[in-house]
């Protein structure tokens, strides 16, 4: 094999090499789709809300519109015990709740 062969190809396995990480990083990101709908957590609605939401409402009151569970945690920024889920379509009140998380 020539030494202009031998480049050539290696240039066609970073080209490779480079189109998979491409393809992969797109496939991971479509993954990370927020819900769609509204989500009302305390006082606040979200729309296709994604992530972490903390209230200072207590009872923790939460209206699930979405087409995903929402998961409803002890502590700030989604920390400490999980204590219940709100399902799609759903609303209930947690006396303990402090935030919620849904993706």
């Amino acid at each position: 094999m020539s030494e202009q062969e031998a480049t050539m190809r290696r240039i066609g396995l970073v080209a490779a090499s480079a189109m998979g990480a491409v393809a992969l990083a797109l496939s991971s990101a479509g993954s990370a789709v927020a819900a769609e709908g509204t989500l009302t957590v305390g006082l606040t609605t979200h729309t296709n809300p994604s992530g972490c939401y903390t209230t200072n409402i207590w009872p923790m009151l939460v209206a699930n519109n979405t087409n995903q569970v929402a998961t409803v945690f002890a502590l700030p920024n989604c920390q400490g015990q999980r204590i219940g889920q709100v399902r799609p379509n759903e609303s209930r009140a947690f006396e303990f709740g402090t935030s919620l998380s849904i993706s």
